[in-house]
């Protein structure tokens, strides 16, 4: 995977829902970190992959560009089987903040079914938050989708530094997008499970729409969220 990737007219969403195989009974789930250059994406993965049980993990690996590191990892390196027997395998990736590797941001995103949008606190970051966010709206919607129709949590990473945007003034400005946010400081391992968490239950409301996967295959949001061995407590 790199910057000069397939076009985004080439690069199909191929629908809003999972990806399904009904003949075999198989599902993978995509969730996607998105956000700015040293926002603090990859910090999430790795602290996330660290954080997850050794059993619940896959390996995570590395695609560098200049500047930038694209991170993925099976989030279940075997499959989880849900009593009807579908066999549901949930994937983790981060993107490149990079203006120029536009390509591949968009190849990561496709299919995507939750995304993860990190921003960066700091005072003097807002302008290439915003700038970040419309680059999502406009891959979402190259992609054949919008984003309002994915599930979306906001986490505002880097609580840590000085001169940084007061909790009250972020969710006054994110309160009529009606997503939740999230205050991290991944550097130290704080947020990242939470924005984890509500990410995949998001993403688990938002497939078993399209999978049935409650009443049709017997997983309830419960049982899916205690195969990853986190919980935000």
């Amino acid at each position: 995977m790199d910057g000069g990737g397939a076009p985004a007219e080439e690069i199909a969403w191929e629908g809003k829902m999972p990806e399904y195989d009904e003949e075999e009974l198989r599902a993978t789930l995509k969730v996607v970190y998105y956000g700015p250059a040293r926002s603090g994406k990859t910090t999430n993965l790795l602290c996330l992959h660290e954080r997850l049980p050794e059993d619940r993990r896959g390996d995570l690996i590395t695609l560098d560009t200049f500047e930038d590191r694209t991170l993925f990892f099976d989030l279940l390196p075997f499959f989880m089987v849900t009593p009807s027997g579908l066999r549901l395998k949930v994937k983790v990736y981060t993107v490149p903040g990079q203006v120029r590797y536009d390509a591949t941001r968009k190849a990561a995103l496709s299919r995507a079914d939750g995304i993860a949008f990190v921003a960066d606190s700091q005072l003097r970051e807002q302008r290439t938050n915003a700038e970040s966010l419309k680059s999502l709206e406009e891959n979402c919607r190259a992609l054949g989708t919008e984003l309002s129709q994915l599930p979306l949590v906001v986490q505002f990473n880097k609580r840590d530094l000085a001169d940084i945007v007061p909790e009250d003034e972020v969710r006054k400005i994110w309160a009529p997008a009606d997503v939740p946010v999230l205050f991290a400081s991944a550097l130290y391992g704080r947020g990242v499970v939470e924005t984890f968490v509500e990410l995949m239950r998001r993403t688990y409301r938002f497939c078993d729409v399209e999978l049935h996967l409650a009443e049709k295959h017997g997983l309830d949001e419960d049982t899916f969220m205690r195969q990853f061995g986190v919980t935000d407590d």
